[in-house]
């Protein structure tokens, strides 16, 4: 069945590329044997439509344009479908490569795995697996974990608003938002959505694991400007007290919070079982310190502890 659906394609493939003008589906119906075959002229629409989105999505260029019947006529102009030779140095063919492993998940897995055949195809050289044999500690991905992430990153693609229920970190229950989604970046192994927040008028950051439920599009026009360059994972890091002027002492117990440690600016090993940080302290490092729970307490200032226990009485709440 495989080689039968090949054969067709590379058929139709050749019927379009090999035409000084448009075919209607009724020409192109005559000259392939499969489409002969076609039970009915419904199976054979929906072969038809079926093997034109396939070979598009194999990058052939396929117009639709008027015949001089007045028909509907398609035909893959070969100046469209000629691309200039792949050149490549292996350095560059093996970090293309690399970063197609990077995507496992979702629908990017098939798009980077099929850029890459095409390629390849081209002239790209072939590369060795820098990991292959190999068990590194450092692994060339990105989790994508959170069932929020391929319908929002769809939305962005597309431009297309969406609704879903979001819940705060010093929030007892979710709350439903409307958002115009602009860019999807990862940072700290958390996924974050940059956006215009349509009830709050401005645009807001959203941590895709705080999104419960169904990620919902809405038909409509975005009603805000979308920015030439979306900074997500700068918004995120200032939240996060990245660059912050102030600094904050915890007390981190012995042998967690990594993520901490390695933004401190000073660490003091205690012989409880705690260690002393001084870390930056910016906006939103509170509700970051509460994703440690209990290995984590706030020595000052008093309004970040304050801030701190707060989102934990929330939390204990909810």
């Amino acid at each position: 069945m495989a080689i039968a659906k090949a054969e067709r394609l590379m058929n139709l493939a050749l019927c379009l590329l090999g035409t000084r003008r448009p075919l209607s589906k009724r020409e192109l119906r005559g000259s392939i044997e499969a489409y002969l075959e076609a039970g009915n002229d419904d199976s054979f629409n929906r072969m038809f439509e079926r093997d034109k989105d396939d070979l598009r999505e194999l990058g052939l260029v396929i117009e639709t344009v008027e015949n001089l019947e007045g028909e509907t006529g398609y035909l893959a102009r070969r100046d469209s479908n000629r691309l200039p030779p792949v050149s490549l140095d292996a350095e560059e063919a093996a970090a293309l490569g690399l970063a197609a492993k990077v995507w496992q998940q979702a629908r990017l897995a098939g798009a980077a795995s099929g850029a890459l055949q095409k390629l390849r195809a081209g002239g790209m050289p072939e590369t060795g697996d820098p990991y292959e044999g190999q068990h590194s500690a450092i692994e060339p991905r990105i989790p994508v974990h959170e069932a929020a992430f391929e319908p929002l990153m769809l939305a962005c693609r597309d431009r297309r608003p969406v609704v879903f229920d979001y819940r705060k970190s010093n929030a007892a229950r979710p709350e439903p938002r409307q958002v115009e989604p602009w860019a999807l970046e990862c940072w700290r192994g958390h996924w974050y959505l940059a956006g215009h927040d349509r009830d709050r008028g401005a645009e807001r950051v959203f941590r895709l694991s705080r999104i419960t439920g169904k990620v919902r599009s809405r038909a409509g026009k975005y009603t805000a400007e979308v920015p030439d360059v979306v900074t997500v994972r700068e918004t995120v890091a200032a939240w996060a007290g990245e660059g912050a002027q102030r600094s904050a002492l915890i007390r981190l117990r012995a042998g967690s919070g990594y993520p901490l440690r390695a933004k401190a600016t000073g660490v003091r090993e205690g012989a409880d079982g705690w260690d002393e940080l001084e870390i930056p302290y910016g906006h939103g490092l509170d509700a970051w310190l509460v994703e440690f729970g209990p290995d984590v307490v706030v020595v000052e200032p008093a309004d970040l502890r304050a801030d701190v226990v707060d989102r934990l009485r929330a939390v204990a709440r909810g």
